[in-house]
């Protein structure tokens, strides 16, 4: 009996092994960067026209959860799965609980409004499906998030939270 108890016992252990290495939807680092939400579709209809498009309307918002390290974004880069990065090359400081939003099309950076403009008139995020990473000025991953608009846009809105 004490025989099977034991071999039971590795074989669940070994089942949670196996399950823990399984991945999640998110990748979980340690990092206090992390991606609160993404205005992944821009209201009305999409135009990356630089005059009069709405790509301002799409944005990806990063939050600094520690509560007491300030995090400087320089060098902190942005990319989607298929390549398109944005990194940021300036210092931008966000004290601890504090956000950024990090908009497509032109306009002036401003810590007072909390804004980063990615100085680029094209749509960044897929209206369907995409991956966001986030990742440390030493390359290391500070965030990443998967969506798709079927799955994770309950409202449709065109925006989602990943942490509150």
């Amino acid at each position: 009996m004490r025989i099977r108890l034991v071999a039971a016992t590795a074989a669940a252990a070994g089942t949670l092994a196996v399950l823990a290495a399984v991945p999640a939807h998110a990748t979980e680092y340690q990092s206090a960067l992390k991606i609160k939400g993404v205005q992944y579709d821009a209201p009305g209809r999409d135009s990356n026209s630089c005059s009069t498009g709405n790509t301002d309307e799409e944005y990806l918002t990063l939050k600094n959860y520690s509560s007491r390290t300030t995090v400087n974004l320089k060098g902190y880069v942005v990319k989607d799965k298929a390549g398109n990065k944005f990194t940021f090359t300036r210092n931008h400081y966000l004290q601890p609980g504090d956000y950024v939003k990090l908009r497509g099309g032109h306009g002036t950076d401003s810590d007072a409004r909390n804004v980063v403009y990615r100085n680029n008139c094209n749509f960044m995020w897929n209206n369907d499906k995409d991956t966001i990473y986030v990742y440390k000025p030493s390359g290391s991953g500070a965030d990443s998030h998967a969506y798709t608009k079927s799955g994770n846009d309950g409202d449709g809105n065109g925006y989602i939270t990943f942490h509150g």
